[in-house]
């Protein structure tokens, strides 16, 4: 059997257990809030965001066409699926140590920092795409900023409509109705995240000749939606019991604001056909909720050890799969 199609299947096999990870991850931000607040049990809220993120992951594919072609060209990266090999066991890891440690981590950080830092390794730095790969940290940075913004925001509104109303009567609606922010929520999760994996498998099939364009087969599409949906069913009760209780001391009407917020801005960002990390954005909504309702009701120190991880994830993700993408090139 040829070595390079081998490689292709170790490559796409890796690729889905990063979704698998990711499912478990970066999933139980969506449904974190629904939990906390007793609005759904925890294998209710599991179901749902396992089906709708399979639904999601099956809706678009535009985020994945943006991983493919603008962090490196997959048409002259050179020993392509080394690189992608590197940057998806970078990426586990980091993703792997971020769980056991309960840090709500950007799994697209890791990855986007593990495919750009393998890709310098192989080729240098002009095998970056500069003007899609800042386009992309762009959209990394900037979103969070609009989830706090926007999370303060819609809750004010909040307030301001239900400020007469019966405390434990609105907080019981609203219980309800996160019923449905929870689906929506885990819906754009999957629009978004699980295109990165998508993106990443085409890019393989690209670099060893065996697809002619970026256009994203049904197969690999079908089967990242899989994935996701089988990680999200394994749950991840580290990363939920972080932002559902570890941020600010959540309530069903703080739940529903920041649902409804991080579902926006994750939508606009796959209508924008880029790639955000849902990690950084549902965690800074609720920031934003809590610093609307009671500004030292959020427990900044942990909004800070979150803060630190986020930056560091991009340098420490792109370092390793470098050094892996040179112990790997040894091999093949």
């Amino acid at each position: 059997m040829d070595s390079a199609f081998v490689l292709t299947i170790f490559v796409v096999i890796c690729a889905l257990l990063f979704d698998v990870i990711n499912g478990f991850h970066d999933t139980a931000n969506a449904i974190a809030t629904a939990i906390s607040t007793k609005a759904l049990k925890m294998k209710h809220a599991i179901l749902l965001a396992s089906t709708m993120n399979f639904l999601g992951a099956l809706s678009f594919t535009a985020v994945a066409k943006t991983i493919t072609k603008d962090i490196v060209d997959p048409f002259a990266l050179p020993n392509g699926s080394v690189v992608i090999l590197a940057a998806l066991l970078a990426a586990i890891v980091w993703n792997l140590i971020t769980w056991y440690l309960g840090i709500p981590s950007s799994s697209s950080h890791a990855i986007i920092g593990a495919i750009a830092g393998a890709a310098i390794a192989a080729a240098g730095f002009k095998s970056l795409n500069y003007t899609g790969f800042i386009k992309i940290i762009e959209g990394l940075i900037l979103s969070p900023v609009i989830a706090f913004v926007f999370g303060y925001i819609v809750y004010s509104i909040f307030k301001v409509i239900f400020r007469n109303s019966h405390l434990a009567k609105t907080n019981k609606r609203f219980r309800r109705f996160q019923i449905f922010t929870a689906a929506l929520q885990s819906y754009s999760h999957g629009t978004n995240d699980a295109q990165k994996t998508m993106g990443i498998i085409t890019m393989a099939l690209i670099s060893n000749g065996q697809l002619a364009s970026n256009n994203i087969p049904f197969w690999v599409q079908f089967s990242c939606a899989s994935a996701m949906g089988l990680g999200t069913s394994i749950g991840g009760w580290r990363i939920i019991k972080t932002v559902g209780g570890k941020i600010m001391k959540i309530r069903p009407v703080n739940g529903v604001a920041a649902d409804l917020t991080s579902a926006m801005i994750i939508f606009g960002a796959t209508h924008l056909h880029l790639p955000v990390s849902t990690t950084h954005v549902i965690s800074s909504s609720i920031m934003g909720v809590g610093a609307s309702h009671r500004f030292k009701g959020v427990k900044w120190n942990m909004a800070q050890q979150m803060m630190i991880t986020w930056f560091i994830t991009l340098p420490i993700t792109a370092t390793l799969s470098g050094l892996l993408y040179l112990l790997l090139d040894l091999v093949f």
